[in-house]
């Protein structure tokens, strides 16, 4: 699913912003549509030896490396599990790391992706100091989405770079971290031939 530019502006007069709403270990949240590049299936995730826990892995973007992360995880809930539903919003996050406009492509996986919204800046709440698993500091605010609250998510701090820098910037540095080196100090000893007893010399039973 591809984000659209006339999607991102629509409304802009009326001082409307737009957020894409998903689902995350059972509870809502949103990133502003700005952010979202598209929407992929989730497919092969390479995992990366040496990462923080809620890195899954990398994945392979039309020649690009992009990190993809489990925000279950980074909110001190169970790993997520891939299921038919199960997306990667692919998001840009700017990076503070290097110099200019530049901005990281990352991927936060998803147990399913539910809708865009319509939010003014009047519908948007102050985010709860208690009752959410969410770090606050991750949160812009929060806005009623049916019976319940949508947690806003700040993309630029619940995503820092600055825990990325040791990842692989490129596929093929992906493929050598993806197989497993091989000890030889663990290797079995070959067996010795003239160790092993000839059929001749053994004695047979009386």
């Amino acid at each position: 699913m591809q984000i659209t530019k006339e999607e991102t502006n629509r409304d802009t007069e009326q001082n409307v912003q737009q957020y894409l709403t998903f689902i995350i270990g059972g509870e809502e949240f949103a990133v502003s549509l700005l952010k979202v590049k598209e929407i992929i299936e989730y497919d092969i995730v390479t995992e990366i030896p040496k990462t923080p826990e809620w890195i899954r892995g990398v994945i392979n973007l039309r020649g690009s490396v992009v990190p993809v992360i489990d925000l279950a995880v980074k909110f001190r809930q169970a790993p997520s599990v891939a299921g038919k539903l199960t997306c990667i919003v692919i998001t840009e996050v700017q990076n503070d790391v290097q110099s200019g406009d530049e901005a990281a492509v990352m991927g936060i996986m998803v147990d399913s992706v539910r809708q865009v919204i319509d939010l003014r800046a009047q519908d948007i709440e102050e985010p709860p100091t208690f009752g959410t698993r969410v770090n606050v500091d991750y949160l812009q605010g929060m806005a009623r989405s049916g019976k319940k609250f949508c947690l806003l998510l700040d993309t630029e701090k619940v995503l820092s770079t600055d825990e990325l820098l040791e990842l692989p910037d490129s596929v093929e540095q992906v493929a050598d971290n993806s197989q497993p080196e091989l000890d030889l100090s663990q290797a079995p000893a070959s067996l010795d031939a003239s160790a092993t007893p000839d059929a001749s010399e053994q004695t047979s039973p009386e």
